[in-house]
């Protein structure tokens, strides 16, 4: 049996079950060894081989999650800055939520529906993601979690109020040519250390996150007083490069060398929400390096060549 086929959706399934792209990637590995040790049990009259993957993946997300705290996003854990300037101390205690890699412009794996998935518990969690996302019946997602169809709808229904709040709008293409000339023109802004510029791009209530710091703001006034400062302590000449995370675009941001002539290196990685009137809603900038190992980034622009 082959099952090579699966594992990159398995990955998005556990992503969105953990919030860890790396924990996601152990978590399939277990997977399929579990379903490999297993497989002449397995009984094709029962389920396809994808379903029965499937719950071989829940159990052992479920597992994973029993005792763990959640993931979360500086938003989802303290009350809105209202201080641009004060110190940004990382907090390593923290089980931050994790980008991932590349993957499509989907409304249910995007950073912030992933962030809320997290406060739901475990279970429920399983529910909403075989339900809405994979679309599995209501009786398969029963007998993958041994429980009963009713228990099955009461737990999705409890599940969809609670992400509600979650949805950003319309999912827009990294891609698609509006969205792609917002993202050049923050990178021109950026790239010049072009304050106001930056703004002109910015949803009035734009909020700026910056794990592993737990801190957050909103509103453009305290976007720009943030990134003044930002230029005025690091310089300008940050070079900034597209990629693509949670569907979303993003931009691996490379801070300047120094003045004797360093080369930049990789300093975080910003994932941008752009709204379908074309103005920048969220910026969540990753600076831990353990959540950029994922996307194979250059740590500095020497690395390119």
């Amino acid at each position: 049996m082959d099952f090579e086929p699966y594992r990159s959706e398995l990955t998005a399934y556990c992503y969105r079950m953990l919030g860890s792209y790396h924990d996601a990637e152990d978590l399939v590995q277990e997977t399929l060894l579990r379903a490999w040790k297993a497989r002449e049990k397995y009984d094709p009259g029962r389920a396809s081989v994808r379903t029965w993957l499937y719950r071989i993946a829940t159990n052992v997300c479920l597992t994973a999650l029993d005792g763990r705290q959640r993931r979360a996003l500086p938003s989802g854990l303290v009350a809105v800055g209202e201080d641009p300037g004060v110190p940004l101390v990382p907090a390593p205690e923290v089980p931050w939520l994790e980008p991932f890699p590349g993957g499509e412009a989907r409304a249910d794996l995007r950073l912030a529906w992933v962030a809320a998935v997290q406060l739901l518990p475990a279970r429920q969690r399983a529910v909403l993601v075989l339900r809405e996302v994979l679309a599995f019946s209501a009786a398969e997602v029963a007998e993958q979690l041994d429980t009963t169809v009713a228990a099955v709808n009461s737990a999705l229904q409890r599940a969809r109020t609670a992400v509600s709040a979650a949805d950003e709008g319309e999912v827009r293409e990294p891609g698609d040519p509006e969205v792609r000339a917002v993202v050049e023109r923050y990178v021109r802004a950026f790239e010049a250390a072009d304050v106001p510029a930056l703004v002109r791009l910015l949803a009035e209530d734009v909020v700026m996150e910056m794990p592993p710091v737990a801190l957050w703001l909103r509103g453009t006034a305290h976007y720009a007083q943030f990134m003044a400062d930002v230029f005025r302590r690091r310089g300008a000449g940050w070079v900034l490069r597209a990629v693509v995370a949670n569907g979303q675009p993003a931009l691996a941001a490379y801070v300047p060398g120094d003045p004797a002539g360093g080369v930049p290196r990789l300093h975080s990685m910003t994932v941008l929400s752009v709204t379908t009137d074309g103005r920048i809603s969220r910026i969540v900038a990753f600076t831990d390096p353990s959540g950029l190992a994922a996307f194979d980034l250059p740590g500095n622009l020497d690395d390119e060549r």
